[in-house]
């Protein structure tokens, strides 16, 4: 006896995960979600510049296309 899934029952159960997460945000929720501790990336120059000074220095091609020789030349 196979127990496999059924397409639809797994359909079903995923679509009904994803509309779970989907509620209206009331218009005094909205100020507290736009605030930037609330973000992805808070600080993106300072996460790009981290990244690029750590890139630098440890000589590798970490997330970039540059690669340094440590003395932060590419």
């Amino acid at each position: 006896m196979s127990t496999k899934p059924r397409p639809t029952l797994v359909a079903l159960i995923v679509s009904a995960i994803t509309l779970s997460a989907c509620v209206p945000v009331s218009p005094w929720q909205r100020g507290i979600l736009a605030k930037p501790s609330m973000a992805t990336a808070p600080t993106p120059m300072q996460d790009t510049l981290s990244e690029h000074t750590h890139s630098s220095r440890e000589a590798e091609s970490a997330s970039s296309s540059a690669s340094g020789g440590g003395c932060g030349c590419y």
